[in-house]
């Protein structure tokens, strides 16, 4: 490898390692821990954990509550108590349309989830974290 090869190598691994510090620790809006708690407790549990992955997954124009309950294969009645938990813990958001309610997932509370599990990263050794954020990037 050339040195100019190895010089562009070196800048975008700084880039990135920049980028990861200011992702990691320069973000100002914290979770408190009793929140991270909530929002891991009501993924602890694996309908819920699908609903919100599939909920994910049709942002940002979310999925009506039957169209959860069709997709999930669970009675409507099962789905509305798992949602009540997803959306006690802050992670689901529900909206009336009509006669139906059209759920979506809080991409902000997962952000912060996700920060705040991520915080001290590496004991705040941001060039650790790269690898990790270089795996996330191509899905967002």
């Amino acid at each position: 490898m050339s040195e100019t090869e190895l010089d562009r190598g070196s800048r975008r691994g700084n880039a990135l390692t920049s980028l990861v510090h200011n992702q990691l620790f320069g973000y100002s809006r914290f979770m408190e821990p009793s929140d991270a708690i909530a929002a891991l407790s009501a993924l602890a549990q694996p309908t819920r954990l699908e609903c919100f992955r599939l909920l994910v997954r049709h942002e940002p124009e979310g999925l009506p509550a039957g169209e959860l309950a069709r997709s999930l294969n669970v009675p409507a009645n099962t789905l509305s108590a798992h949602l009540t938990i997803l959306s006690h813990a802050g992670l689901v958001t529900g909206a009336r349309d009509g006669r139906s309610i059209i759920y979506r997932a809080n991409l902000e509370r997962l952000r912060a989830l996700t920060l705040f599990l991520l915080k001290d990263c590496c004991g705040g050794r941001a060039e650790l974290c790269v690898p990790l954020v270089a795996e996330l990037a191509p899905c967002c």
